[in-house]
């Protein structure tokens, strides 16, 4: 595997950062995951149009999109692969110990790994801390992630692949790392930004191209939901079979069926919609 670390490509032997970089000190840095498909990348532009939008929310210098492209590109080069996660990261850089950021400039790694395709239909849970819709890194894709971690790790213990939050107002929020949509009585729900849930790019395409609602919606909402279904770079749209102990017999139900048929259609004919 070749990384891009801070202007060039290195074997990932030698692809190091400073221990002084405040992305891994304070958590003070900014992510884009993508997929990418027999060597092309997913959505590109979209993500990184969120990828400066979470920089200037940190207050960080905007990215040089077209030194993140051509990393992207010398990357998906360097490490062929029939399904890949790209990961781009961003940092505050080189910084002292603590909060204060340096003045050395921010850090870029780029690195792609190989995937596997996910199943149709997965499992989630329910967790009992809150996404803080308040929060000064609302709607932000940072690296400070560790919230995320402990509830996958809950998630994992329990048999399924995602935890689900609530938002401090007990709403329907979102997922460790994917949106949420429900269906009720026919009509496609899922909850808005408002909520505090991340501007997910396909969750945004999911909604351009379903009509589905954006909905202030009860966190017990997964307790009466006909169907669920989760939104990812990775997952695309996938099906719900479970939450918590409830079984959603049939899943995929038929309009998760149709939005996964319509997001596959319309993903495969514009890779940079």
């Amino acid at each position: 595997m070749r990384i891009w670390v801070n202007g060039e490509l290195r074997p990932a032997d030698d692809a190091r950062v400073s221990v002084l970089d405040h992305g891994l000190t304070v958590g003070d840095g900014v992510f884009e995951t993508l997929r990418v498909s027999q060597g092309r990348p997913f959505a590109l532009t979209r993500h990184l149009d969120r990828l400066t939008r979470s920089a200037r929310g940190l207050g960080l210098p905007d990215p040089d999109l077209d030194e993140v492209r051509r990393a992207c590109a010398a990357v998906v080069e360097a490490n062929p692969v029939g399904l890949g996660r790209l990961r781009i990261t961003y940092t505050g850089g080189i910084s002292p110990l603590g909060s204060d950021r340096g003045n050395e400039g921010p850090g870029l790694v780029v690195a792609l790994g190989e995937v596997s395709r996910r199943p149709d239909t997965t499992a989630v849970v329910t967790v009992p801390w809150t996404r803080n819709e308040r929060s000064a890194l609302t709607g932000l894709k940072t690296t400070s992630y560790a919230e995320n971690v402990v509830a996958l790790a809950r998630a994992h213990e329990q048999g399924a692949s995602e935890a689900l939050f609530a938002n401090t107002a007990d709403r329907l929020c979102e997922g460790t790392g994917s949106n949420v949509f429900v269906v009720l009585d026919g009509q496609l729900h899922t909850p808005p930004v408002a909520s505090g849930c991340l501007a997910g790019i396909t969750r945004a395409l999911t909604v351009e191209w379903t009509g589905a609602q954006e909905t202030d919606l009860p966190f017990d909402v997964l307790d009466r939901a006909d169907e669920v279904f989760l939104t990812s770079t990775l997952r695309d749209v996938q099906a719900v079979h479970r939450v918590d102990g409830r079984e959603l017999p049939g899943a995929p139900g038929p309009v998760t069926a149709k939005a996964m048929r319509i997001f596959e259609e319309r993903a495969a004919d514009d890779l940079d919609p």
